[in-house]
């Protein structure tokens, strides 16, 4: 998941950098891209961590 938070990162700030180097406003499309990334991992890993992930049910016993 680091991974994926460095790659976040990474393209958010080439997206700033070519933006400021070139004064294209295409490189903003690498900005929201990578913030909209970010707000999805951000959500994976919150509710992965608050899920349940065993199912029982109450009738089985061991």
């Amino acid at each position: 998941m680091k991974a994926a938070w460095g790659l976040t990162v990474f393209v958010i700030v080439a997206g700033a950098v070519l933006w400021a180097v070139t004064g294209q406003a295409i490189f903003a499309v690498f900005i929201v891209l990578g913030v909209l990334t970010a707000i999805g991992a951000w959500f994976t890993t919150r509710s992965a961590a608050t899920g349940s992930t065993t199912t029982s049910h109450p009738e089985e016993k061991p």
